[in-house]
């Protein structure tokens, strides 16, 4: 993502005839790279971002006859062309976010063989915010915050998410009938591990029962004589689609025994299975089938429709974010930096598919753009700020005022980062620790 925003810079320079000394990835001392005419195309020790560095960029490098002298130097050129230098960086990052998705659904568009089109709850966890505010079981979902006909992922987690300690406005259907709730959402939401299921709300995603694929040896499954190839329809009458609503339901009832009804080669069998703590959660101890999907591209035209709904639909949460991020509606802590893109970049590399991959790099891409679009020095919203004023008052600001300003800003971010380096380095498994 640097790279490719580093490179909108670069293009940008060159076309407008602008010296570029540097394109590094990363900072610090030069580790090895290519030098070829007048730039250095380099890999730096810190391997945290990235730079193009202009000739005449920083003012103080050169005096003010040598800038003026050198057609070359950045701060030769007309102030248009310095802004537009300015915004190719972002624009290369929204650009990459639109190919990225565009690419997805056009040549692999993943989605489930069977799935409900419906936001249908599947279970509520007794005495849970969810069950609290009303919803229950089979309840559908047609409004949920300041979204209507919502689907779980990716609406009603991202509402759930800006919403930490806050109530929700949720709008049910309930046999045909509308029933307007509030939903109180945890403090615990804007934690990274956070899931809907917190809420006490599990999701239905597909029809059918449970099928299961392994099970384990002396597990409560094996004892009760469940195999692999059986289908769970139900468990003390409650059908279950997914292995998240029945461990929600195993952990309410505490290992009580349970009635299994199981479906096996075309017959429904009846047993009674106990589960056992395992791994710190009540368990029956089997491995289920993974949720089968299918690549389904999209025709062009689909393609660049849905890309271009991902990128406004994003563009608008987190623009959401930062306003809440201001109102203290939001938490700094929830920021993540290096070390948390990281983390989930790990996550999402063991994840089955590409929706998760592609979607990510998306993001990540999405968001480095619109970050550095944030009027602030020493980014380039921020140099692009300076550009209109001085616009504005037809002549430069004076050099002294400058190296004020990006003095001050220079520190600031520094201590920012160090801020969202130390809240990512806190949330790793290493510092937190939970009672099972």
């Amino acid at each position: 993502m640097v790279l490719v925003h580093e490179a909108g810079h670069f293009a940008a320079a060159k076309i407008c005839r602008v010296r570029v000394e540097a394109f590094a990835f990363g900072f610090g001392p030069r580790l090895f790279g290519l030098k070829y005419g007048d730039t250095d195309y380099k890999v730096c020790l810190l391997p945290l971002g990235g730079f193009v560095k202009m000739t005449g960029e920083n003012p103080s490098d050169q005096s003010a006859e040598e800038i003026v002298s050198d057609p070359g130097a950045f701060t030769s050129h007309p102030r248009w062309q310095r802004m537009l230098i300015g915004v190719a960086g972002p624009t290369a990052n929204f650009l990459l976010t639109f190919v990225l998705m565009f690419v997805y659904f056009a040549f692999v568009n993943e989605v489930p063989l069977s799935a409900i089109k419906t936001t249908t709850v599947e279970w509520v966890t007794p005495d849970s915010p969810a069950a609290q505010a009303g919803i229950r079981s089979g309840d559908i979902v047609r409004r949920f915050g300041g979204v209507s006909n919502p689907k779980w992922q990716p609406q009603v987690y991202e509402q759930i998410k800006l919403s930490p300690g806050q109530n929700v406005a949720v709008t049910v259907d309930r046999a045909g009938k509308l029933l307007d709730l509030s939903l109180h959402i945890p403090m615990t939401a804007k934690s990274d591990d956070f899931d809907i299921g917190d809420t006490g709300i599990q999701p239905q995603y597909l029809p059918g029962p449970i099928a299961v694929a392994q099970v384990q040896s002396g597990t409560p499954a094996e004892h009760a004589g469940l195999r692999a190839g059986d289908a769970i329809e139900s468990v003390d009458g409650h059908a279950f689609h997914s292995v998240n609503s029945l461990l929600a339901y195993m952990q309410t009832e505490k290992g009580k025994p349970m009635a299994l009804a199981i479906r096996r080669n075309g017959t429904t069998l009846q047993m009674v299975a106990t589960p056992a703590k395992l791994d710190t959660a009540w368990k029956l101890g089997f491995v289920p089938e993974p949720i089968p999907f299918r690549d389904e591209p999209l025709p062009l035209a689909s393609a660049v429709t849905k890309s271009a709904t991902y990128f406004a639909g994003n563009s608008l949460l987190v623009a959401e974010i930062v306003e809440r991020l201001f109102t203290h509606k939001l938490s700094l802590t929830q920021m993540t930096g290096p070390v948390g893109i990281a983390r989930a970049a790990g996550e999402v590399a063991e994840m089955d598919g590409w929706s998760p991959k592609f979607g990510l790099a998306a993001e990540i891409s999405l968001q480095l753009g619109i970050f550095n679009l944030f009027p602030f020095p020493m980014l380039d919203g921020g140099m692009i700020l300076l550009l209109l004023i001085e616009s504005a008052i037809r002549h430069d600001i004076s050099l002294a005022i400058k190296e004020r300003i990006y003095t001050a800003a220079f520190v600031v971010l520094v201590a920012f980062f160090a801020f969202v380096l130390f809240n990512d380095v806190s949330k790793l498994p290493l510092f937190t620790h939970t009672v099972p």
